[in-house]
């Protein structure tokens, strides 16, 4: 199944499906190659943009891409024509060297985000980082047309340290949707949203996306929230040890309906806002359409590493604390197996495992606006948790 076929209205075999309103399904739109500038392409959607942009079908491509991370080329990451750029975006001067020169960009994807102490850093690092780029951006390309800023779930729920305190404002009651008005607190969302739109109050032209997704299923081993690897990373050490494969969340998450949001489905349908006259100056959740409850997901993960289904007893436990002293055990696996190196805080997100598997209440983001305005991909959960497994394995990550 191409990608032009989605692109026309055909559901390809992961449910993805792009369409733009007021085009006929049996009619090609008419090309015209876009030139990508993705800001955190090892992430876990910048991955699979630096995947999907180049693609001869893709709408808008094929896409020349730059890719920009803070490190260098890692060895795992997709073989693609992508023109990598190492940089620190946080930096000012670095930023404006290796970005201004790139004057042909006509479109901004930022998947990057950086984690700090206080939601207070993180909106200054975090709108630090954006705003270099723009201006950067901003003065020499003159052909820059549309930025996709991808947020998230936490614009309905508030930041990690106001949750960590149990805050002191009631978040929003899901189904969250789009409309919903910001919560009274810091948060580095919000700060990022303000500073594209008055970025596109300077430039003439340039339009905005915004896309919300919830927790990602996808793959990075330099992920700072990356929930499938950390348990992948987490089964294999039971398996290494003889461990019983415990489950660390809560009741909440055992039994009751979550969402997530596969890290694939996020790039398309930013790709579709960039490319869609009609989601332009839009705000879009991104969930994979429907729902699950964790119980079954364990069992899909005890399954591929061959681990013993244990009985839920009723209370949840820290990741981050069991894990903290599995650093030694976690390089005999790698040795032992033969697998990319890495180590053991690269790959296993403690602290945002412990956060997903034990909130205080369920999430569920509405599809609905996405629906209207003509985007209708969607995942089957328990096939992307199963997809993404395999991805981590075939990428040597973990046995």
């Amino acid at each position: 199944m191409s990608w032009y076929s989605w692109w026309t209205g055909s559901l390809g075999p992961r449910g993805s499906k792009f369409q733009t309103n007021g085009e006929s399904s049996g009619e090609k739109p008419e090309k015209q190659q876009g030139v990508a500038l993705v800001i955190g392409v090892t992430g876990i959607v910048g991955n699979c943009l630096a995947e999907i942009l180049p693609l001869s079908d893709t709408p808008g491509g094929p896409w020349k891409v730059y890719g920009v991370a803070r490190r260098p080329k890692p060895d795992w990451s997709p073989d693609s024509p992508v023109e990598y750029v190492q940089c620190d975006v946080l930096d000012r001067e670095h930023t404006l060297e290796k970005i201004s020169p790139l004057k042909d960009v006509t479109h901004l994807f930022w998947v990057v985000w950086v984690n700090r102490e206080t939601e207070e850093q993180n909106c200054e690092d975090n709108g630090r980082m954006l705003s270099n780029v723009l201006d950067a951006l901003l003065p020499n390309a003159e052909n820059l047309q549309h930025i996709c800023l991808q947020t998230g779930g936490k614009h309905y729920l508030g930041p990690f340290d106001a949750v960590a305190r149990n805050r002191d404002f009631q978040p929003h009651e899901p189904p969250f949707h789009e409309e919903l008005p910001r919560l009274p607190a810091p948060n580095f969302y919000y700060t990022l949203e303000d500073i594209v739109f008055e970025a596109a109050k300077k430039k003439q032209g340039l339009t905005w996306s915004i896309h919300r997704p919830t927790v990602i299923f996808g793959f990075s081993p330099w992920s700072l929230m990356n929930i499938v690897g950390s348990l992948c990373v987490y089964a294999a050490i039971c398996k290494h040890e003889g461990l019983p494969f415990k489950y660390p969340g809560n009741i909440i998450t055992w039994e009751q309906f979550m969402d997530v949001s596969d890290a694939e489905l996020i790039a398309e349908q930013e790709i579709w806002a960039a490319t869609d006259l009609y989601a332009k100056n839009q705000a879009f959740n991104c969930a994979n359409g429907d729902v699950f409850k964790w119980k079954r997901l364990w069992k899909i993960i005890a399954e591929k590493f061959d681990l013993e289904l244990l009985s839920y007893e009723g209370e949840g436990f820290s990741l981050a604390e069991v894990m903290k002293d599995k650093g030694p055990v976690w390089d005999a696996i790698v040795g032992e197996n033969k697998l990319h190196p890495t180590k053991i805080e690269e790959v296993g997100n403690w602290w945002f495992a412990d956060l997903v598997l034990n909130p205080p209440w369920g999430t569920v983001l509405s599809m609905n606006k996405s629906k209207e305005y003509g985007f209708f991909g969607f995942r089957n959960t328990e096939t992307s948790m199963g997809q993404w497994i395999d991805k981590v394995r075939s990428s040597n990550i973990v046995p």
